[in-house]
C-alpha cells in the first residue's frame, strides 16, 4: 500500500457512511432495502466523575446497506 492511501481509505468510509445515512432518509419510501442495518456502540454513554472533571465516553456507529455500498465504490474510486 501506497503512503497516505490509508488516509484515503479512512475518508472514504466516513463520508460513505455520512451520505448513507442521509441516502437511508431519502430512500426510505422507494427503496426499503437499502434502509436495512444495524448499529453498533456504547449505550448508555460511559461517565466517569472524578469531582473536578467529568469525562463522557460514548459513541454509535450505523452501518446500514446504502453506506457500505457507497463507501465501497469511493474506495474503489479514491484507491487507485
Amino acid at each position: 500500500m501506497k503512503r497516505g492511501r490509508h488516509w484515503i481509505i479512512i475518508f472514504a468510509l466516513i463520508i460513505g457512511a455520512i451520505v448513507g445515512t442521509i441516502l437511508e432518509g431519502v430512500l426510505s419510501g422507494v427503496a426499503p432495502v437499502l434502509t436495512r442495518g444495524f448499529s453498533i456502540g456504547v449505550n448508555p454513554p460511559f461517565t466517569l466523575d472524578l469531582n473536578a472533571v467529568t469525562f463522557t465516553f460514548g459513541f454509535t456507529l450505523r452501518l446500514n446497506l446504502a453506506g457500505g455500498l457507497l463507501a465501497l465504490l469511493l474506495v474503489l474510486l479514491l484507491g487507485r
